[in-house]
């Protein structure tokens, strides 16, 4: 693996690539950690040192952000904008006939989706902004915290901010879309795997300091134990074969290879987990507007600090159900039948049409099941640790975290592996 890493930095137009790469998420980081205008950066940080933000409700935007959301930086919203922006288009594809027939013209119907995406994202930017910065003038941002987060409270300050952070998320896209066309890989899942990495080292090391080095020990031997097994059941699969009959065109003879059609333990990713996480933050980001009500105390004794079996309960059904719907949406075992009869495929035994379409849907419908229940204990690894050793929500192994790093890191991996295959190179996985 670090001959192949070699090999990659002594090839110079892969060398260039990398190197650019490494610059984009440099002037990404460095975004992150400039305040906006306006921003008490030391009542700020005192406020976070000295309370904390395990218990903060924006913890999933705040882990996107790599820790810049809330000490208000340029770059507080981070990647979440996009993120969002990308789920709802996914899902209007099935839904609004126009997105599908853009899906369906290729490339430029693809370019087309990703302007209403760009356009979404900054709509979304916009919304989030006046949120977070209305919710720091009025104190309301970090839970317990009395200080001014701000310089001046009057609506000039709060415009400002709402714009600069609007425009940074606008820059966060710029910036993916350059590592996109000329780096490796996706330029947004990079980014994403950035901000994630950037809180990882802060997670270990408070568990160390707080718990103790033996607890930190432990942690480390468990997360290499659950880092093995989400990679054992993201590269998993079952591949069904699909069989292509001879045909004669003219006097040649086209057809008859075989081939497989790929489908993943995991089929959705990470995004059950967004979908579950987001749902629940609704209520308790509700309760910070009205505190003195009856609903908002149940709201935040079940469903702000997450360690009540209530909420883990419904966590984890929350992730099943979007896992299945995800799939549902995505995986349309109807058009691949329709595609492979149209081209001359069928699955051996099987019949072509109706009982090809029943027998995907079966099949999927069988190992949507163990992946549901996988992403269901990933996520829920985050809530065990913080009941059992107390440790910050935010615990290192476990979560969208894992899910995001390691899915990232084996698709950048494979990026790179194929390009030095291209040149006759020995690739990273063996």
């Amino acid at each position: 693996m670090l001959s192949a890493y070699v090999n990659a930095f002594r090839t110079p137009d892969l060398r260039k690539k990398l190197l650019f790469v490494l610059l984009v998420i440099v002037i990404f980081r460095i975004g992150s950690q400039i305040p906006a205008p306006g921003v008490n950066v030391h009542n700020v940080h005192d406020c976070i040192n000295g309370i904390g933000d395990s218990n903060n409700v924006y913890n999933l935007i705040n882990t996107f952000s790599g820790g810049a959301l809330l000490q208000l930086t340029v770059f507080a919203l981070g990647i979440m904008p996009y993120i969002t922006a990308s789920i709802i288009l996914q899902l209007l594809v099935v839904v609004i006939p126009r997105l599908e027939a853009l899906k369906k013209e290729g490339q430029a119907g693809q370019t087309k989706i990703t302007q209403y995406t760009r356009y979404l994202t900054l709509g979304l930017a916009l919304l989030q902004a006046t949120g977070i910065v209305a919710l720091a003038r009025s104190n309301r941002l970090l839970q317990g915290c009395n200080e001014d987060l701000l310089y001046s409270k009057s609506t000039t300050t709060f415009l400002v901010m709402v714009l600069t952070m609007t425009a940074g998320t606008a820059v966060i896209m710029w910036l993916g879309e350059l590592i996109t066309d000329r780096g490796v890989g996706n330029g947004m899942s990079i980014l994403i795997f950035t901000q994630v990495v950037a809180r990882f080292p802060t997670s270990l090391w408070s568990v160390g300091k707080s718990k103790g080095w033996w607890v930190f020990a432990v942690v480390i031997a468990i997360g290499l134990v659950i880092i093995a097994a989400v990679i054992f059941i993201e590269q998993a699969q079952r591949r069904i074969p699909v069989q292509y009959a001879r045909r004669m065109v003219g006097r040649k003879m086209f057809g008859g290879s075989s081939t497989y059609i790929p489908l993943k333990v995991n089929q959705a990713g990470v995004i059950p987990v967004i979908f579950a996480s987001s749902l629940l933050y609704l209520p308790a980001m509700a309760s910070q507007f009205n505190q003195s009500s009856e609903w908002t105390v149940w709201i935040e004794r079940y469903f702000v600090r997450g360690d009540h079996p209530l909420y883990m309960i419904t966590f984890f059904a929350m992730i099943v159900f979007f896992t299945y719907f995800y799939v549902s949406i995505t995986f349309n075992p109807e058009e691949v039948a329709d595609n492979m009869k149209k081209y001359g495929g069928f699955i051996p035994g099987i019949r072509a049409g109706k009982p090809t379409e029943d027998y995907l849907s079966y099949v999927l419908s069988r190992i949507t099941l163990p992946g549901s229940l996988y992403l269901g204990l990933i996520a829920l690894i985050p809530l065990i640790a913080f009941v059992l050793i107390g440790a910050d929500q935010n615990f290192p192994f476990g979560g969208t975290s894992i899910l995001i790093m390691v899915g990232v890191a084996l698709d950048t991996v494979k990026q790179i592996e194929s390009q030095l295959q291209q040149r006759n190179y020995e690739g990273f996985l063996r």
